[in-house]
């Protein structure tokens, strides 16, 4: 079969099965939905997998036999493809993780999770697959309301509804702003394919109007992407998310963002007439850096599990930024397996959460202190997901982050500095929670008075029950991702195939060629490097070791004031009271980052 069959296939079976699912879904026994979630799950693994796998140039599919300048024209690169099956991959994971964590019984809304599931890979599979930028544009929106529906779940709780108005009007908001780019773009060049945008921008000069459309555009990617200063938004929805909606919000949702971010530079803005490769390059390196370091400490501050893994997904966002923006194959790759780990290390670490929650009823590193003894299987598997986290080898995400590492440090070398910080800090914040939750190592550690508003003190996520059996796949489901990272990643094939579809991905003609029909190139050109490097491993391997030596260190010190965080600087505690919850902040902030981004592009322009 054809790439030709298998695009629009690829974003059909999730339609389909999400219409069947909310149609049959009250007729059926819950498991009569669980087997058409799992096929419809696998099939669409399946149909990526053959997608990816198909040849070695760019497939392309033109619905309705439409020409690419008038019709909807779907391409998949290998990178595009891959990140479309990494989102395959963990909706499975996720149905199989959820055939027993909703205690709903049958004909009730057994079907309708499912369902939103299946709307949101669409949402996603469709954005990583489509070549028309407003397409693009109605791909993105139909992931969000899904992903607002599915944080909002439990809507009988008001938190997890608070969660998802915070999200949905802060998104909605940014894809105002990005539906206001795109017409920008419209009406400067007439067109939406992202091939002719590209080539007709060439007919213009880059000026004001030039950067303003690039900004909007990418206003709503970098939000998705939770890029400092639009980041407030994920740790709230995922304090309050259904664990296995967090699986998938962490593990490609935001990734998504990074690389439509990507996607619409390489392809619309990277050409003549467009934004120059320095002022990308300076200004989102610059927000990638920002976004790392700001995310880590964060991170560390935190005792509710699930804000403390959002903020390590928003310091690891930081790092892809630095990586794409390099504007070179070799940053494009590493990037790429980077993602690809990562989204399999976090969907595994929010898995084993939610197994804490199901157990004990709480994600609060202190109230779980010492309670986890029993579960030394999860508290092996944490372990291995927060050594991930700081990118030790065998992981993909120790290759990925050695690539990306490599790149940045070509164009400046105080960089790889940046990604041995965030990377052990984080890492060190999960290896620190779990020292003391499952092994007890350490005092219990106690809350200080006025430490309660920024820690998440007395914030559960969920409605749940403490105490039942726990359900085998709770278990299954985060070992399979964690060998999935450690091993299919890594393997030299894949890398290499990455690697291949690196150079394509970073260049414009071979994309518009493919696209327009104009013949169908190899992929061509300078191939990334995919390798382990003497340097990467020792990086790799210094990350982890930083992480166990502040991990213990921080549980060494610990009394029952909890001195390890004490004192807070003024800067460190005026930061997380920025975090305030509040809407109206949360909006403030997008409106500045935006101003800020027009106004440092602009000036490089």
């Amino acid at each position: 079969m054809t790439g030709r069959y298998l695009l629009p296939l690829a974003v059909a079976v999730p339609l389909l099965a999400s219409a069947l699912l909310a149609t049959a879904g009250r007729r059926l026994p819950r498991t009569g939905c669980d087997v058409i979630a799992t096929v419809a799950a696998g099939t669409e693994v399946v149909c990526l997998a053959l997608l990816l796998s198909h040849s070695g140039g760019i497939a392309t599919a033109h619905l309705g036999g439409w020409p690419a300048d008038l019709g909807i024209v779907l391409a998949a690169d290998p990178i595009g493809a891959g990140l479309a099956l990494l989102a395959a991959v963990l909706v499975l994971a996720v149905v199989i993780y959820s055939w027993r964590y909703f205690d709903e019984p049958a004909g009730d809304r057994s079907g309708l999770f499912p369902a939103l599931l299946f709307l949101f890979e669409a949402g996603m599979v469709g954005f990583a697959l489509t070549g028309d930028l407003f397409n693009m544009f109605v791909f993105f929106e139909l992931m969000g309301a899904a992903a607002y529906a599915l944080t909002g779940y439990r809507i009988e709780d008001p938190r997890p509804l608070q969660g998802a108005l915070t999200f949905g009007i802060v998104n909605s908001f940014a894809a105002y702003c990005s539906l206001l780019g795109i017409g920008v773009v419209y009406a400067r060049t007439g067109e939406l394919n992202l091939a002719h945008v590209g080539r007709d921008m060439a007919a213009h000069r880059t000026g004001t109007l030039t950067v303003v459309a690039f900004v909007l555009v990418v206003t709503a990617l970098l939000v998705k992407a939770a890029a400092v200063p639009f980041h407030f938004w994920l740790p709230d929805a995922h304090a309050v998310a259904p664990t296995p909606v967090c699986m998938l919000m962490s593990g490609v949702m935001v990734e998504l963002g990074v690389y439509g971010t990507a996607r619409v530079y390489w392809t619309v803005f990277a050409g003549p007439g467009g934004i120059p490769h320095h002022a990308f390059r300076t200004t989102l390196a610059a927000l990638g850096v920002l976004t790392a370091l700001l995310g880590a400490v964060m991170c560390w501050q935190q005792r509710h599990l699930k804000r403390l893994l959002a903020f390590s997904t928003v310091s690891h966002v930081g790092l892809f930024l630095i990586g794409i923006a390099l504007l070179t194959p070799d940053g494009a790759a590493g990037s790429a397996l980077y993602i690809a780990a990562h989204g399999c290390v976090k969907a595994a670490l929010f898995a084993l959460t939610g197994v804490l929650l199901d157990r004990y009823g709480s994600v609060d590193e202190y109230g779980l202190h010492g309670k986890g003894r029993s579960l030394t299987l999860v508290g092996v598997l944490f372990v291995a997901g927060a050594l991930a986290l700081a990118g030790m080898p065998p992981f993909g995400t120790g290759l990925g982050k050695a690539l990306t590492e490599d790149a940045a440090g070509h164009w400046q070398p105080w960089l790889p500095i940046v990604f041995v910080v965030a990377s052990s800090v984080t890492a060190g914040a999960v290896l620190r929670a779990a020292l003391g939750i499952f092994w007890g190592a350490g005092s219990p550690p106690r809350t200080r008075p006025g430490e309660e508003e920024t820690t998440g003190e007395g914030e559960e996520p969920e409605i749940r029950t403490p105490g039942r059996n726990l359900p085998p796949a709770m278990i299954v489901v985060p070992a399979v991702l964690l060998v999935l990272a450690a091993a299919a990643v890594s393997l030299p094939a894949l890398a290499a195939a990455v690697a291949r579809g690196a150079g394509p991905f970073t260049d414009p003609a071979q994309y518009a060629a493919a696209v327009l029909r104009q013949g169908h190139p190899d992929l061509v050109g300078h191939t990334a490097v995919s390798a382990w490097t003497a340097p990467g491993l020792l990086l790799g391997f210094l990350s982890a070791g930083v992480a166990v030596v502040i991990a213990a260190a921080t549980i060494r010190r610990r009394t029952p004031q909890a001195p390890d965080r004490r004192p807070l600087s003024r800067p460190v505690r005026t930061l997380r009271r920025l975090h305030s919850g509040h809407l109206g902040d949360y909006l403030a902030w997008l409106a500045l980052g935006v101003a800020v981004l027009c106004v440092a592009i602009a000036s490089q322009s």
